[in-house]
Formats: C-alpha cells, structure tokens, sequence
C-alpha cells in the first residue's frame, strides 16, 4: 500500500507503537512516521506507507501546532509529567498577564536547549538513552522558530496555551523555561498535536477505525497524491516521459520553467517521481516511485 495516512495518536503509544500497527492494519512493512509524537502526547501523527516513504525528505521543515496545559510549582527531568520532580513543589505567584509577558521571550527565532530525554540523535545514539543510562548528554541548542504561543488561561497552577512552532522545537523546553522566568518551575502536564505541516485533526482517523479497517478500506482513506505536497505542481506524462524518468534521465516540461520541484504523475492517482529543474525546462528526477 502506498500513501499517506494520518492518525489522531492516542496518549500511551510511541511513535513506534503506533507504526507497528499500521503495519498490521495495512498489511505493509515499509512504514515512517513524520514527526515523534512522545507517549504522553496525543493528535495529529502522519505516517508515509510503501513507495512513499521516500518522500519523507519532502516533509521535513513542516509548521506544527499544538495546545496544552502547562503546571507551575515544580520541574521535571523530562520536562513533561512523566518525568521525576526535580525540586520540591513552589507555589505559582504570578498572575495570567504576568505569564503572559513572561512568555513573550518565546516569540520569533530562539535559540532552544532540546531537553536530555529526547529522540534528538547523539552521535548515533537517542538521548533518552543516554539519559537513562545515567551518561552526560551533551545537548547542543537548536535554533527554531516559534510563530505563535498564546496563553489562553490559568485555573490554579495550570495553564492551558497554543503554540504553533517549526520542525525540531519542543513545547516541553518551552514549558520548562517558562517555569524557571517564572521562579517555581514548570513541565507539559498534556500535549495535543492539532496540524502537523498542511494535516489537521479533520484529516485524521483514530486508532478505533484503524483496527475495524480492511486494507482496502484503509487505502481509501488514504488522501489522494495530489494533495500531497501542495507547494509543487503536478504534471501527468505520457508512457515514453516516464521511461525516461524512471531511468533517472532528464525531461523538458516546459510549462513548469519556474518550478523548482515538480510530483510526477504516471496516472491521475499514480506518484512516480519528483522532479528537481536543473536549467530552463529541463528537470531531473530526484525521487523515483515507480
């Protein structure tokens, strides 16, 4: 099976757990996930099937959304609610506006500390693991974007906010640096991921409707090529164009002379490629699907 699918992940599974589910769902081994979601975290978790896993490169730089609550009185070394207190509970003394000027620090480009419990590869390694272990973690900051963080507001020590951020930001390190401008600590008590790049809960269908599923079901599902990727064009080719392509050869399209990344169709449903312009009109297959 070939597509994209998007899931609303529910809280308690990994990434991993849930990859090896759609495996079973939709009778296909070759699964990828576009973005970990962490096991307390729930929402919108799109996973590439088959021939399209090699568009995973394609998905790389995508906004995320999300909305949450953040506690206040204490850290944690996770910077979420599964991790282990760090000190012991403070009381909260600031007030919703008070936060709320507090957390204009976390507007625009910053430089963000990934937090040591973290998928974030260490020389080949997972963080976490490395964390667990007991072993140093020598986490670099990450420069990301945060294009919204509103707090909506506080009942208690517990806020509940919205956060739209680039690829590679960490709501949790958010959480855990508002806490400490704040003076009591703080970590992510709940997590939903609402859109993920162009992919919104409304795209999504839970784990329920996975497990009912027929593969055939499944991949009607699935939403259609084209809407994939919507930032590059799309060109169906005749039979002979797509020989060309699939043996990794240059071809004129000359109606896409200012694109620099075309999806090549071999049929109304069928992705074969993508196409990178190389000069003019002439593009080059970077991505052959067949």
């Amino acid at each position: 099976m070939n597509g994209l699918l998007v899931l609303d992940k529910p809280a308690g599974l990994t990434s991993h757990d849930v990859v090896a589910m759609v495996r079973r769902a939709a009778g296909e081994k070759s699964i990828g996930h576009l973005g970990t979601l962490d096991p307390m975290a729930t929402g919108v978790l799109p996973l590439l099937l088959g021939k399209y896993t090699r568009l995973a490169q394609f998905f790389g730089q995508s906004e995320k959304h999300y909305e949450g609550h953040i506690r206040f009185g204490f850290a944690t070394d996770t910077f979420d609610a599964e991790g282990i207190a760090e000190a012991d509970p403070r009381p909260l003394t600031h007030t919703l506006e008070e936060l709320r000027e507090l957390s204009r620090r976390f507007d625009g480009e910053i430089d963000q500390m990934p937090p040591a419990f973290s998928a974030k590869k260490i020389n080949g390694v997972p963080a976490y693991k490395l964390a667990r272990a007991g072993a140093e973690v020598p986490v670099k900051p990450a420069r990301i974007t945060i294009h919204r963080f509103e707090l909506v507001s506080l009942e208690g020590d517990t806020a509940a906010f919205r956060m739209e951020v680039s690829a590679g930001g960490y709501v949790r390190s958010v959480a855990h640096e508002l806490g400490q401008l704040a003076g009591c600590g703080a970590h992510l008590s709940s997590l939903r991921r609402t859109q993920a790049g162009v992919f919104t809960l409304a795209d999504a269908i839970t784990v329920e409707q996975l497990k009912r599923a027929t593969p055939e079901e499944l991949e009607a599902l699935l939403p259609h090529p084209r809407t994939l990727l919507p930032e590059m064009p799309s060109v169906t080719v005749d039979e002979q164009m797509a020989g060309r392509l699939r043996n990794g050869m240059q071809v004129n399209l000359p109606e896409f002379s200012q694109a620099p990344l075309v999806k090549v169709f071999s049929a109304p449903t069928e992705m074969m490629a993508v196409a990178r312009r190389v000069a003019g009109t002439l593009m080059q297959p970077i991505v052959v699907m067949g």
